[in-house]
């Protein structure tokens, strides 16, 4: 695939999602071009995202939940196992740092840290897989295989981790307010840390570091996955021999990169829900 196309128009055939939405001239359309997928706007939707996101939601569901009924209180199999281990990882970190008590936040870190990792284990895909799969798939259907997207990493796309990080700061102002209320809240906004006689200062410091806590989030797991993807469509740049000497040892790395960033994003929340339950 790479030997088709020119290095930047490789790279950017890579790094462009499948897109659909509407089109000024063209009406409801999947975008053959990056120009194109610009045009339809905001309302616009990356199609390869959703789809991956949510096929791996799904297989997670299905294999805790498949886990869930065959569990035994006996000598439990290697799937048990392997779940009962997360799940102990998740309860560990969640009784060290939140001490309130709030049945949603335990089940939250598990779903966030499983479907994360998921999304980001796509990034050890080898890069040209999937999207010649597809190509093919669209040369069959009468498409210009040029024009046929797919990249099956959802955490490389800032509009699913900023979407996943926004979802956890409506928790947090959902909290704040509810253990709170909404005087305490605003009071907090207002008369923290410097007291009522420093107010804006103390509105402008609040009001920007609580926002900075949702982007923090979303960068954080977008840099480092895009980076990360952005290393492999390089390496796939080399030639063959080149490819296998860097391509593995990269892969190896990516794993801890791609464990991290889940156990992280997972500690993010579950601090920041933490400190929305508590009143100074």
């Amino acid at each position: 695939m790479a030997g088709e196309m020119t290095s930047s128009s490789y790279i950017s055939h890579h790094l462009t999602n499948w897109t659909l939405g509407m089109h000024p001239e063209n009406g409801l359309s999947f975008a053959k071009t990056t120009q194109e997928a610009a045009e339809m706007g905001f309302w616009a939707i990356h199609v390869d995202t959703m789809m991956w996101s949510v096929l791996l939601g799904c297989l997670f569901i299905w294999f805790f939940r498949k886990v869930a009924v065959s569990a035994t209180s006996g000598v439990p199999g290697s799937s048990q196992n392997f779940v009962e281990t997360i799940i102990e990882f998740v309860e560990d970190n969640v009784s060290s740092i939140f001490h309130h008590k709030n049945a949603l936040i335990a089940p939250l870190a598990l779903t966030i840290f499983v479907w994360v990792f998921l999304m980001n284990t796509m990034d050890l895909i080898p890069v040209d897989w999937i999207p010649f799969i597809t190509q093919k798939i669209g040369e069959a259907f009468g498409a210009d295989p040029h024009h046929v997207y797919m990249k099956v990493v959802p955490t490389t796309d800032i509009n699913a981790t900023l979407g996943m990080a926004i979802s956890v700061f409506g928790l947090i102002l959902f909290y704040s307010i509810k253990m709170k209320g909404l005087g305490g809240f605003l009071g907090e906004l207002a008369f923290q840390p410097l007291g009522k006689w420093m107010l804006p200062f103390n509105l402008f410091l609040e009001i920007v570091g609580l926002l900075a806590k949702p982007v923090s989030l979303a960068l954080r797991l977008f840099g480092n996955m895009y980076a990360g993807e952005m290393i492999f469509i390089l390496i796939a740049l080399l030639p063959f021999w080149a490819q296998w000497l860097l391509s593995v040892p990269w892969a190896i790395f990516h794993i801890l990169v791609i464990t991290l960033q889940a156990f992280i994003f997972m500690v993010l929340t579950i601090v920041y829900l933490a400190m929305a339950h508590e009143d100074h």
